[in-house]
């Protein structure tokens, strides 16, 4: 039951990142509003809020068990709502340099491919059957209001497209915007620092389009073709989603954009390493046009760090960071830290305190996809501090995949370490460092 004591908490954006924070916070509060800009559309349809929906999203098993956690039954509204089931290391063919195809195997790990307004739409219809929410859309926080003394966030101002501006008292206010532009707007009102910046430029563009997935022979359901780095920036990703379709992205870095006509996109597809997914997609019949979108740079907030933060405010999600949309980490990596959120709130953890023990909370959580970003300075042109030790960790994971390629005990850790089911830590055991060394 809610703790009646907290009366009122506000989420400030209602895609995954501020549904999951809503769901988790809501058996605390009173009352949870949560705050849109968008129109929420009730199907599973793209909205212009999130200009990269449109794109291929993984929803990574780690992902699915925090949801899982926060919405039982979690997995059979997906399978009722069409996202397609599948097994990690069998269902998805891996194409990676000096392994195409990755060894399959059956790892045991049951995920889902589904579109992103699908999962959006599930995960929406949970949250209204959720009492004490309530989904306030079409309407545009312009400010976070602080007490007289600066120490806490006490309230938020916010207007709709077809009423006066408004402002409503608050406990606590998650902003799961993803920009994390009013968190920072305040710190700086408030003359407090902002968080230091970590940023590994990646200059990444993509292109995707939506394909029928018909009389298709191979006993795959999706394929994965990672570039041959740093030579390429070139990879691919068809994964099967809802309707008996195939949602397929392209992408390159640095300068090497996708064409956003048919044409040119079919001839980025021809130009891969393999012709894997060429040969599957050439002849499929095309559902939607061909949508692109860019992000400039991975970005990681280290909130963790500051010595003074206001209470009863909270950044999550993309607002804490915000990877490369490649690894499909960013969905998964929020919905576990609503379950991190949860969990402090219901050890009791007092306001004046749950930034503070959330942002620590949240570290080893953040740990394994940053790890990955950064593998990102293998291309000489990614802008950031490259790691003194890049050249070791390059060598590691490479050592690494070819020993999970030769045992299928080590491709199974590996695979729960990107899956975000085990921390990252669990790759430099010091029994596997030793046999990933000597294959160096």
């Amino acid at each position: 039951m809610p703790d009646l004591a907290r009366s009122h908490a506000v989420v400030i954006g209602a895609g995954m990142a501020g549904l999951t924070a809503a769901q988790a916070i809501s058996r605390h509060f009173k009352k949870v509003t949560v705050i849109e800009r968008d129109v929420l559309p009730v199907e599973a349809a793209p909205r212009r809020g999130t200009p990269q929906c449109q794109h291929a999203h993984a929803l990574l098993a780690g992902g699915l068990k925090a949801l899982q956690a926060l919405f039982p039954g979690f997995e059979q509204d997906l399978a009722k709502a069409g996202a397609v089931k599948n097994r990690a290391g069998k269902d998805i063919q891996f194409e990676r340099p000096g392994f195409d195809p990755f060894p399959i195997r059956d790892l045991g790990i049951d995920i889902f491919n589904m579109s992103r307004p699908l999962l959006e739409a599930v995960t929406r219809g949970r949250v209204r059957q959720t009492p004490n929410i309530d989904i306030c859309a079409r309407s545009r926080v312009t400010g976070l209001v602080a007490s007289r003394d600066a120490a806490r966030v006490e309230a938020v101002s916010y207007e709709g497209d077809d009423g006066p501006a408004v402002t409503v008292e608050s406990d606590l206010v998650v902003e799961a915007s993803g920009r994390c532009g009013l968190t920072l707007q305040l710190l700086e009102q408030l003359s407090l620092p902002k968080p230091e910046e970590t940023e590994i430029g990646i200059d990444q563009a993509y292109a995707t389009t939506i394909v029928e997935r018909r009389d298709h022979k191979a006993d795959w359901l999706g394929n994965v073709m990672l570039p041959t780095a740093p030579a390429s920036s070139r990879g691919a990703f068809l994964f099967p989603i809802e309707n008996q379709q195939w949602v397929l992205s392209i992408g390159g870095n640095h300068g090497d954009a996708p064409p956003g006509d048919r044409a040119g996109f079919m001839d980025f597809v021809k130009s891969l390493r393999t012709s894997t997914i060429h040969d599957a997609v050439r002849d499929a019949r095309a559902v939607t046009d061909i949508v692109r979108y860019q992000l400039p740079c991975s970005i990681r907030r280290h909130f963790e760090r500051l010595e003074s933060f206001p209470a009863g405010l909270l950044p999550i999600g993309d607002s804490l960071c915000r990877f490369n949309p490649v690894f499909g980490q960013g969905m998964s990596v929020a919905a576990q830290e609503a379950v991190i959120l949860e969990r402090l709130l219901a050890d009791g953890v007092p306001m004046e305190r749950l930034a503070r023990d959330f942002f620590a909370a949240i570290q080893d959580t953040i740990a394994a996809p940053w790890a990955v970003a950064v593998n990102d300075f293998v291309y000489p042109a990614t802008r950031g501090v490259r790691p003194a030790d890049l050249a070791q960790r390059l060598q590691y994971g490479a050592a690494l995949t070819r020993l999970a390629a030769q045992d299928p005990e080590v491709h199974l850790l590996t695979a729960e370490v990107s899956q975000l089911l085990r921390p990252q830590a669990a790759l430099r055991d010091p029994a596997l460092a030793a046999r990933v060394k000597s294959l160096m």
